[in-house]
C-alpha cells in the first residue's frame, strides 16, 4: 500500500491544490492532506489551523482515499508519525521549483527514506495561489476559478465582502 502526504498551509485551499490532490489520489492508494500550522509564516495565516482543516475536509470529501490532518511539527516527523512513504508537491513555475527543491533536499537529509514527487501544475492553475485568492477577495474581486465556491464564501465572509 502506498500512502503519501500532500502538505501545505492551504490558507486557503485553491483549485490548484485540489488539482494536485486529485491527481495524487489517482496515483496512490491513500493520500493524506497535511495542513501545516505554519505559525512562523510571514504575516500569519488568514484562517486558523482548524478552519483550514475544515475547509480542506469539505472540498476533498469527494475523494474516498483522501484524509485531511493538521500538523505543527517538522514535515519529516509528521510523515513518519503517519507512516507515509512519500511527499507529493505541486510546481507552478521555476520559483516554486527552487523553493521546493531546497525543501526536498532538506527533507532528504533529515529522512532519506522519505521520497518527494513533484507534480507539474495544470496550465489552468499555473497562476493560482492562496495569496492571489486572498488579494482578490480583499479587493472584492471574484475568486471564481481560483478557489472552490465554499472557500470563496469563507474568504468573502472573513474579508468583509
Amino acid at each position: 500500500m502506498h500512502r503519501v502526504l500532500v502538505p501545505g498551509t492551504f490558507d486557503p485551499i485553491t483549485l490548484g491544490h485540489l488539482d494536485v490532490i486529485r491527481r495524487a489520489s489517482g496515483m496512490f492508494d491513500e493520500v493524506v492532506v497535511g495542513v501545516a500550522a505554519s505559525t512562523n509564516k510571514r504575516g500569519g495565516t488568514l484562517f486558523t489551523l482548524n478552519e483550514r482543516i475544515d475547509l480542506a475536509r469539505e472540498v476533498t470529501a469527494e475523494f474516498e482515499n483522501v484524509e485531511v490532518m493538521g500538523f505543527d511539527n517538522l514535515l519529516v516527523d509528521f510523515a513518519a508519525s503517519i507512516d507515509v512513504t512519500a511527499v507529493v508537491k505541486g510546481l507552478r513555475a521555476t520559483t516554486d521549483f527552487e523553493y521546493e527543491f531546497q525543501m526536498a533536499m532538506l527533507n532528504f537529509r533529515l529522512a532519506p527514506e522519505l521520497e518527494t514527487f513533484f507534480v507539474m501544475s495544470s496550465p489552468d492553475y499555473m497562476y493560482v495561489s492562496s495569496s492571489i485568492a486572498k488579494e482578490l477577495a480583499s479587493m472584492h474581486g471574484s475568486t471564481e476559478g481560483i478557489v472552490p465556491p465554499l472557500v470563496g464564501e469563507a474568504l468573502a465572509k472573513r474579508l468583509g465582502k
